[in-house]
């Protein structure tokens, strides 16, 4: 099982904002439904994350879930049951989320394959 494979941040100028991620978000799963707040900017994360199964099967990412500037949480619809939430990223005090950085586990051919490992999203103001 892989879980997040990907993360795709709409911006609010229309541009897109992704990762590497795209390719295997592609060739596993598919998209979830957009959620969208045109007014309201994303300022922290948490990352649901499986930990490691052993010889169990791994999804590591799971989902997201994104503190918005007005204070509320959306979470990310991927209905992934694995895994726990973290702690939440340090807040973005002088703007809001603009861009990001993933770590991927390319396809392992015979192995577990879990895709996303973690993310790493910056400030701008």
């Amino acid at each position: 099982d892989s879980a997040l494979n990907g993360i795709l941040l709409y911006c609010s100028d229309g541009t897109t904002i992704t990762s590497s991620t795209v390719f295997f978000s592609c060739r596993w799963g598919q998209w979830s439904a957009k959620q969208w707040h045109p007014r309201l900017y994303l300022t922290a994360f948490s990352l649901k994350v499986e930990s490691p199964q052993g010889d169990g099967d791994d999804t590591a990412a799971n989902n997201i879930k994104f503190r918005l500037l007005d204070g509320r949480v959306q979470e990310g619809n991927t209905g992934s049951v694995w895994g726990t939430f973290g702690s939440w990223s340090n807040h973005c005090y002088s703007g809001a989320i603009c861009g990001l950085q993933t770590k991927v586990e390319p396809p392992q051919g015979e192995g577990d394959d879990t895709t996303l490992n973690d993310v790493r999203f910056f400030c701008c103001s």
